[in-house]
């Protein structure tokens, strides 16, 4: 390991970290994101007349399935068994837009703060495509980890900012 890089070999080479040795825990990891669009297109996702039909259930196995694909879009992330994933969207006025959240758990040797990333972009991503005929200048924003468990560094939680006041009514 080069400078306590864990990703770089003695030799400076990339390579996947070995996670063989250490302890098997319960993890869990938290992300959050939003989709940020005309209040308009809000209204219309809320009243379910959107052209592509059940837009948030298409949304959640698309996240879901990015989850538990994660190993094959990062380099060096490892395959993880996921024990569970949760996808949770809500309209926000203040956005206006759409919050995405995931939460991702595993028992096993390394975390999963990027299935739950990964997860949520993917989600938010597929929100866009079926709404961008009627709001193409939508924005996916803010994506983040809100917290984690479990591992070798415990808990961690993201502390509270403000959201930005952005508008996207134009």
């Amino acid at each position: 390991m080069a400078d306590g890089l864990t990703h770089l070999s003695g030799q400076g080479e990339v390579h996947m970290v070995d996670v063989g040795d250490r302890a098997v825990s319960r993890r869990e990891a938290v992300a959050e994101g939003c989709l940020r669009m005309k209040s308009s297109t809000l209204q219309r996702v809320i009243q379910g007349n959107t052209p592509k039909g059940d837009l948030l259930a298409v949304a959640r196995v698309a996240a879901i399935q990015a989850a538990k694909r994660t190993a094959e879009l990062i380099p060096l992330c490892h395959p993880l068994p996921l024990s569970g994933i949760e996808v949770a969207i809500k309209p926000d006025q203040e956005l206006p837009g759409l919050r995405l959240r995931v939460c991702c758990r595993t028992t096993g040797q390394t975390g999963v703060e990027m299935e739950a990333l990964t997860a949520v972009s993917i989600g938010l991503i597929t929100l866009y495509d079926m709404l961008k005929s009627v709001d193409p200048g939508m924005t996916i924003e803010s994506i983040g980890l809100i917290e984690k468990h479990g591992g070798r560094h415990g808990s961690w939680h993201r502390e509270a900012e403000p959201v930005a006041s952005a508008g996207h009514d134009g």
